[in-house]
């Protein structure tokens, strides 16, 4: 996931630059950065103790499913004047994977603490 989104933010950043406006760079880093910000939390789940294998898990299906809609529809929205495809109906995707996300951090937070008092 984080190469993923290193690949994707050069792409963004030198193959859309001529085609895209400033407004739909931005954007498209905006999918970029979350994407990395999660690939970076999957990593400090790994490494985090106190966490169950089965909360890791949820956990793990909640942030690759919740970037999958998050980031990848926000990289459909800001390209679509490129691709010909408007996106713009299936826009609710976002705040679904958006929830799914927070939902992923909330799990973690109770899970940890909840072993913790």
């Amino acid at each position: 996931m984080g190469a993923l989104a290193i690949i994707l933010g050069a792409f963004g950043a030198h193959g859309l630059k001529k085609v895209l406006t400033p407004e739909q760079l931005i954007t498209f880093e905006t999918g970029v950065k979350y994407q990395i910000y999660h690939a970076l939390f999957l990593c400090f789940l790994a490494l985090l103790p106190g966490v169950s294998e089965k909360m890791r898990t949820v956990v793990f299906h909640c942030v690759w499913v919740g970037v999958l809609f998050f980031s990848g529809s926000i990289y459909l929205l800001a390209t679509g004047s490129v691709t010909g495809i408007d996106f713009r109906p299936f826009g609710f995707i976002t705040p679904i994977g958006g929830l799914l996300l927070i939902i992923g951090w909330m799990l973690v937070f109770i899970d940890f603490f909840k072993k913790r008092a």
